[in-house]
């Protein structure tokens, strides 16, 4: 590898596109881009596939989709995998594809500055050890890059560990102990589950409305259920048909405090990206009272906290399942196509192409199956451009397979 010095005077050309993440949406593109015949270099700032779910996630998580939904272009999920496949099976099925398709990622290279040059009309990316150009940049870091922490007042002040779930692991080490929990997802309701399997007592804060389904009726999963009554019937009616399900497993969810939208689940989803929570039990906690549900904090003291209904209670520890948040603003000197936030201003499905070659994977908020729509698209636009400039693939190169259509709602 070049020193920093010979980087500045001598920068790597890649004659291929140039990917920013080596999660699920950066592995997908240089998979179908190497099905095609079409080199690619992968940046990672970590050292490992995955960081995301190697180094930020608990234990006990598994997928909320069933597998199938969860796939990456080209290669489906071994057949002896449970339908819900745990933190460690899709770790070495991430591991599995990138060997299959002999991806190799520069590891350690977290980048400083990506920018188009106008005068070479490349895009030039800055890492710690070197500037990599190329005609070609895809944003892959996704919409999950950095951990959100809000900024609670008095948070400072709390003498107790405070954790956000990307460095939470276990139960074991809350065991006994009455912990608050700020967050009401997938995350948190997972956690306060987990927290109850040691013997604590989580304290779930809920600010917001939210939707709650099972994750599974009569057997088969809600996610399957409406994707497969939405190729037959309007959006609301299917929410409606999905809300009467819910109520009817799991009750009236007003009354543990979880308030539902007006919207329903699916149109929700798709119009802000707000996932509804997928119950794997923490429902029944809930109703049980183990897991306490309270409302919006006011403040953290030293101790504890005070909430605006006007309750003040002591805890221990505090877990900030409060999500995460795009980095690309960091780094990425483009302002057109992303905004502050670092999400395409282009809705799905439109979001993939910006201009000068910029693309971007892995922000669609619609999990994996986005991914790989994305992730073909790309694919096809960049093998496209990249023949015309290295002449015709042979058809060997080239297999059928990766051609591969996605079915969206897209109301």
């Amino acid at each position: 590898m070049n020193s920093c010095l010979e980087a500045e005077h001598s920068p790597i050309f890649v004659n291929g596109p140039i990917i920013v993440g080596a999660g699920p949406s950066g592995l997908s593109v240089a998979a179908c881009l190497s099905n095609r015949g079409v080199p690619s270099v992968i940046l990672e700032r970590t050292d490992c596939l995955a960081s995301l779910w190697q180094k930020r996630t608990y234990d006990r998580l598994k997928l909320h989709l069933p597998k199938h939904f969860c796939e990456l272009p080209l290669m489906k999920f071994p057949k002896n995998f449970p339908r819900y496949p745990s933190k460690q099976q899709f770790i070495s099925y991430i591991e599995s594809y990138a060997a299959r398709f002999n991806i190799k990622p520069v590891f350690n290279q977290p980048v400083e500055k990506a920018e188009f040059d106008v005068v070479s009309c490349l895009w030039k990316v800055k890492t710690q050890d070197a500037v990599y150009t190329s005609k070609w940049l895809v944003v892959a870091t996704g919409e999950n890059a950095e951990p959100v922490v809000p900024d609670i007042p008095g948070l400072k002040n709390f003498t107790g560990p405070v954790v956000h779930t990307s460095a939470y692991k276990s139960g074991s080490e809350f065991a006994n102990r009455k912990v608050l929990v700020v967050g009401c997802g997938n995350s948190g309701m997972e956690v306060c589950l987990d927290l109850c399997r040691y013997n604590a007592l989580p304290h779930m804060v809920v600010r917001n409305p939210l939707h709650v389904l099972p994750r599974d009726f009569f057997g088969l999963s809600s996610f399957g259920i409406a994707m497969t009554l939405l190729k037959w019937f309007p959006l609301k009616l299917v929410d409606n048909f999905l809300l009467l399900l819910a109520n009817s497993y799991l009750g009236n969810t007003d009354r543990l405090g979880l308030r539902r939208p007006k919207t329903g689940p699916i149109e929700l989803k798709n119009a802000t990206g707000k996932t509804p929570v997928l119950d794997v039990g923490a429902i029944s906690l809930i109703q049980s009272g183990q897991i306490r549900v309270r409302h919006a904090v006011k403040e953290l003291t030293k101790k504890g906290a005070k909430f605006v209904d006007g309750q003040e209670m002591e805890f221990e520890s505090i877990i900030l399942a409060t999500g995460y948040k795009s980095n690309v603003p960091d780094w990425l000197k483009e302002n057109s196509f992303f905004t502050k936030e670092g999400m395409p201003k282009t809705p799905f499905p439109n979001g993939w192409k910006g201009e000068n070659g910029l693309y971007t994977v892995g922000f669609t908020k619609r999990g994996l199956l986005g991914t790989a729509f994305d992730a073909v698209k790309i694919a096809e636009d960049i093998t496209d451009q990249w023949m015309k400039s290295n002449g015709p693939l042979s058809a060997s190169n080239i297999c059928s397979s990766c051609i591969i259509h996605f079915h969206f709602n897209k109301s």
